[in-house]
């Protein structure tokens, strides 16, 4: 956890308190998951249910899942989701090992870049002093950076794709800096997966969202450096608005 989350929120506490809990706590261990999820709702992040692991499996039962643990188990889960908090709460209650999702491009998008580069990303925007919004590990590879959603423009003409956009079908495809908007999602924390990984907040979702251009020329130098390719001009991308 970031020391700098630490310092700024209660947050911290209860966070720390989800990863430590025994097994055999498993009313404190829903407790804390269910208090993080509305904190999550609270925040504007709409959510719907997910899969979660089944020993190495994924809990849909799909022979070779390609994402296990890691998708809705909803095909509407862009309708389903949702910041109600009555409804979140039940199913967090009628579905304690469900991991959650939350649908990127109506209040959030997500820039989803490698761990090394993530790590040291944030800590040149912390030290620089740029607004850095909520900030999660997912796994033992991906870091995810939430920042207000630049994909839906009252106008729908003023919406252009980047090269950047992913979606659940194309994440093979963005090894590097992917930029999560309208029609994708990511797992939102506390959300578990196979062989014992997690994802985790580094800063919660009490931080107010910043705009993904201020943070996107640093995590853009820190994939480069990390994949040893020589650093592309982001002004050419077809940004969106």
């Amino acid at each position: 956890m970031g020391a700098e989350f630490g310092s700024r929120s209660g947050g911290q506490g209860k966070i720390s308190q989800w990863l430590r809990r025994r097994p055999k706590d498993t009313a404190g261990d829903d407790r804390a998951r269910e208090d993080l999820l509305l904190a999550a709702a609270a925040a504007g992040l709409p959510l719907a249910p997910a899969a979660y692991p089944s020993g190495y499996r994924c809990s849909c039962d799909r022979i070779g899942c390609p994402t296990p643990a890691r998708h809705p188990v909803s095909f509407a889960w862009q309708t389903q989701s949702t910041t109600d908090r009555g409804q979140i709460e039940r199913w967090a209650r009628h579905q304690p090992q469900a991991n959650f999702i939350t649908a990127t491009g109506m209040v959030h998008d997500v820039l989803d870049v490698p761990l090394n580069a993530g790590r040291e990303a944030l800590r040149r925007l912390l030290a620089a002093g740029i607004d850095v919004g909520p900030v999660a590990e997912s796994g033992d590879d991906r870091m995810l950076f939430y920042t207000a959603t630049r994909g839906t423009p009252e106008d729908e003409d003023e919406w252009w794709p980047c090269e950047l956009d992913c979606h659940p079908e194309t994440m093979d495809e963005h090894p590097g800096l992917r930029w999560h908007c309208r029609g994708s999602y990511v797992l939102v924390p506390p959300a578990k997966l196979p062989g014992d990984l997690d994802v985790r907040w580094v800063r919660g979702p009490e931080h107010p969202l910043p705009d993904p251009l201020t943070l996107l020329e640093t995590l853009t130098d820190e994939c480069a450096r990390v994949a040893g390719e020589p650093q592309q001009d982001i002004a050419a991308w077809p940004l969106r608005g």
